[in-house]
């Protein structure tokens, strides 16, 4: 077993940390964010589930999917009837290691999970199973997802389309065509933290483009750029219509995050019967981003290597061991990989508090007055 060294800084997808910001408990957290899934009338199981995967984001640092998008996004979801707080997963099709199943708008944030754990079901069973979703909303990190798999012991798989709402236009394009398309892969390491790829296939979600701009911080170069592909930094310029994402590769390897783009819209939208993000309706946009993000498709697998063979769990403790054992080439910055970071962070906010920025602890202070719940106390000074 490897031992755990300091808490690194956070990897470049996820959020700085806000100086301005106050730490909370993490049980009474989760605590308060299902009571407030609840009173949107979710049955409290799946407001727990829920609730877990939104502070998945602020537990392992990667804040823009995380209680950020509480007022955002999923509140708006379940107040204007695009969410049904209470619809179950529908089979449509079921080939025993393969089930197609529509979510009927149910909140993402537990449909994907609940659709993962269908998956490492017929898994346990075939040794590799399959979910292939129509009609989902917003499932939050998917890498949370993909650790539902590996709780299991098994590898997990998750891809979400944006539904019908186009942000990216493809590589020579002048419109607007495909969604970030986030893809993640999740897989036991052992002794060691498991290994989780959480990514969008564009060069960064919009979450982060969005935040920036609230937060009044200007991009790295290789996020945005305008019409002419020159790179704009002012994340202000997105939803002003003068800048649009970029994919993962930079332009010189834009190929490589467009196809990956694609390659998910194939699983997730084309597959299950989702809304798809190319489309003759698509052509109607007016170059920026358009569109809303209703009838989203998963494409959620698990695979049980323990089924096919023998040694897979002490080769995974291996590959990712070695991984962790190689000599860096600047000893500060010792070899890591996806997931590794994201897993102490979290437990260091289990003992110590999740930190939430001041203007999003308000929020929520907010949301808590105006639904009659009790907010998490406030663990530290410093606001």
């Amino acid at each position: 077993m490897n031992s755990p060294a300091p808490i690194a800084p956070p990897d470049r997808g996820a959020a700085p940390a806000d100086p301005a910001s106050v730490r909370v408990p993490h049980d009474g957290l989760l605590a308060f964010t299902a009571a407030v899934f609840a009173d949107r009338g979710l049955p409290p199981g799946r407001a727990g589930a829920a609730a877990r995967a939104l502070c998945h984001g602020d537990l392992t640092g990667l804040r823009t999917h995380g209680l950020a998008n509480l007022t955002r996004l999923y509140l708006p979801l379940l107040d204007e009837g695009r969410a049904d707080p209470r619809a179950e997963l529908r089979v449509l099709a079921d080939r025993g290691a393969a089930v197609l199943l529509d979510a009927g708008r149910a909140l993402g944030l537990w449909a994907a999970g609940a659709a993962m754990d269908l998956a490492a079901e017929r898994a346990a069973a075939y040794g590799i199973g399959l979910a292939a979703v129509r009609g989902g909303t917003h499932l939050g990190c998917a890498g949370h997802h993909a650790l539902r798999a590996v709780a299991r012991g098994m590898v997990g798989l998750v891809a979400s389309n944006c539904g019908r709402q186009r942000i990216a236009r493809p590589p020579g394009g002048a419109v607007a065509m495909l969604g970030t398309n986030p893809l993640s892969v999740a897989a036991p390491a052992g002794e060691n933290p498991p290994f989780v790829l959480d990514m969008s296939t564009t060069a960064a979600p919009t979450g982060r483009v969005r935040q920036a701009a609230r937060e009044g911080r200007a991009l790295p170069e290789g996020l945005l750029c305008d019409d002419r592909g020159a790179p704009v930094t002012d994340p202000a310029a997105f939803d002003a219509g003068r800048a649009h994402l970029m994919w993962l590769g930079g332009e010189a390897g834009r190929y490589k995050g467009y196809g990956l783009g694609l390659t998910v819209e194939v699983l997730a939208a084309l597959v299950p019967g989702a809304g798809l993000g190319p489309h003759p309706d698509a052509l109607a946009g007016d170059g920026g981003p358009h569109g809303r993000d209703d009838d989203i498709g998963y494409f959620v697998a698990a695979v049980d290597p323990g089924a096919l063979r023998e040694g897979a769990g002490a080769d995974a403790e291996g590959l990712f061991g070695a991984l962790l054992a190689c000599p860096p080439a600047d000893p500060a910055e010792p070899v890591r990989y996806p997931g590794w970071h994201e897993h102490h962070r979290a437990q260091e906010c289990r003992r110590r508090g999740v930190p939430l920025a001041a203007d999003l602890y308000d929020e929520l202070l907010g949301v808590a007055a105006r639904t009659g719940l009790t907010a998490p106390p406030v663990l530290e000074e410093g606001r």
